[in-house]
């Protein structure tokens, strides 16, 4: 496991590397990235940008989502996948955030958690983009690259959110998330490793293990 010295380290040469840190999903406020992110569950943020443009024009508030049947929200969304679990979600979210929230997307996860659709990856987005409050997204990238670069041996997205929350300095949290998965999309993807071009290298356990594989089968 890594330290918060260590940690420090891995958040600043990614830093260096990634000097904009930006969400890759486009929404114009909190309600609308809440949408966002539920839309791309199982689905890539390319085609839920361009999927929520057409679903904002017909339904430009809160309340014409609310409204809304369903069947409409569907009959939009369906390109992102689990067209009418997703519309369900988004149209039940958006009455509870009308009905109970008057309007306002919550700014705490307790709060957060209650709305339809939304766990702790979606309401920890909207803490940190939204709320500028420190948040651990733990997405599939973030997964994948605190468990190669050490941080923690499991993945489980709540057990690596509460690990990286004990290293990585809460001003640094969110910005952080949004760096691996930048990197986990150009460099260290799903299907390949491309260690050689990769700036975290020093700091990487899965690298090691490569390292030693390859010395023990030149030795054979």
């Amino acid at each position: 496991m890594k330290t918060k010295a260590q940690a420090a380290e891995i958040v600043n040469t990614l830093e260096s590397y990634y000097p904009i840190a930006d969400c890759f999903l486009d929404a114009d406020g909190a309600w609308q990235l809440l949408v966002a992110v539920r839309l791309s569950a199982q689905c890539t943020d390319l085609r839920v940008n361009a999927v929520t443009p057409i679903l904002f024009e017909k339904f430009p508030t809160i309340s014409s989502l609310a409204d809304a049947n369903p069947s409409e929200i569907e009959a939009i969304v369906k390109p992102c996948g689990l067209g009418k679990s997703k519309a369900k979600d988004i149209n039940l979210c958006m009455k509870m955030l009308r009905d109970e929230f008057n309007s306002v997307v919550p700014d705490n996860m307790d709060d957060l958690l209650k709305l339809p659709g939304v766990g702790r990856k979606s309401a920890n987005l909207i803490l940190g983009d939204v709320y500028h409050q420190p948040a651990i997204v733990a997405d599939t990238h973030c997964i994948r690259l605190s468990n190669r670069l050490g941080f923690i041996k499991n993945t489980e997205p709540v057990k690596v959110e509460m690990a990286l929350k004990k290293v990585v300095e809460p001003s640094k949290q969110n910005d952080f998330c949004h760096r691996l998965v930048e990197h986990g999309r150009n460099v260290c993807t799903a299907r390949k490793a491309y260690c050689e071009k990769c700036v975290l290298s020093p700091y990487c356990n899965y690298k090691k293990s490569l390292d030693k594989k390859a010395e023990k089968a030149s030795k054979k």
